[in-house]
């Protein structure tokens, strides 16, 4: 059997880090909605044990390092080490660029490894395993496109989506390691920064003009102060007169959303490549197969066409 899905990338429409807990990782405030950029993963089930993974289209280090494979690997644990699992993943997402590409192709392959398994993982086990994995592959498992989690991430909750809209993605050729940028965030902190309460209107949650309002991003100022490349694209993002823009995650991908096609064209016209990789999007404004057994996209070489 073979199971193909796309991992769909993230961005984050606001994005607050609050106090470092005991075990090192920081508390999360964020909202979280998906675009049409995706990468792409294949799994086949073969004769044998383990997992072994072929990246195209990028370079992701080391494949044991890969958090692709490391969710099949849990499958199979969890499942008594049956059979093998070949990983195909073509990398469309930029890598350390806060748009969330691995922890996606983590939630890709949770769900391609247990439909080999024959869905033998109940939804809140393989929701346990991906908290364990990362802090943003719970929200990518549940295949919803409009979320709000806290916490390091586990704790989502799903809103009704965002209608959909054309945007911008402004890659700079800076790439952020998150580890990093958690560094600077917890300098600044220690010398006086951070942001008091806030208090989330659901309401305002549906529109994109409100969006654009009570939109933030903790890390910008400290991955500005030390890219002043990455600030002067965002300066110029923001003069395109989006709905919303900000930074994505940790960085370093930027993200406008525009009223119309015809905006964003304009806005990628005057943009040109002089900031980095321009990559026009949707917003997603429906669910993406998630914790349903019924929405995987399978097959068996076996089967006769239909």
């Amino acid at each position: 059997m073979i199971v193909t899905l796309s991992a769909h990338a993230k961005i984050n429409l606001f994005l607050r880090v609050l106090a470092r807990n005991d075990d090192g990782y920081h508390s999360l405030e964020t909202l979280l909605c998906l675009v049409s950029l995706a990468d792409t993963l294949t799994a086949e089930r073969r004769e044998g044990r383990g997992v072994t993974i072929e990246v195209r289209g990028a370079d992701l280090g080391q494949a044991e390092r890969n958090l692709a494979l490391q969710a099949a690997v849990g499958v199979l644990q969890a499942t008594g080490n049956r059979f093998a699992i070949h990983l195909t993943l073509t990398k469309r997402i930029p890598v350390r660029a806060g748009l969330g590409g691995g922890s996606s192709d983590a939630a890709a392959a949770l769900h391609a490894a247990n439909r080999l398994a024959g869905d033998a993982i109940p939804r809140h086990e393989l929701l346990q395993v991906a908290a364990r994995l990362g802090s943003d592959i719970p929200f990518f498992l549940t295949g919803a496109p409009l979320a709000l989690a806290w916490s390091r991430g586990e704790r989502t909750l799903r809103l009704p989506p965002l209608p959909g809209a054309p945007a911008l993605l402004l890659t700079p050729r800076i790439p952020i390691a998150t580890g990093e940028a958690y560094g600077w965030l917890d300098s600044a902190k220690h010398a006086g920064g951070g942001r008091g309460a806030v208090a989330l209107d659901l309401d305002a949650l549906s529109r994109w003009g409100d969006i654009g309002r009570m939109a933030g991003n903790d890390f910008e100022s400290v991955v500005f102060g030390r890219h002043g490349e990455i600030r002067s694209a965002f300066e110029a993002l923001v003069a395109t007169r989006p709905l919303v823009c900000r930074m994505s995650g940790s960085g370093s991908t930027l993200f406008a959303i525009y009223r119309s096609e015809r905006d964003r064209q304009d806005a990628a016209m005057v943009l040109g490549s002089k900031h980095g990789v321009i990559t026009p999007v949707e917003t997603i404004a429906t669910a993406v197969p998630g914790l349903n057994p019924l929405e995987y996209s399978a097959s068996d070489p076996h089967d006769p066409p239909h």
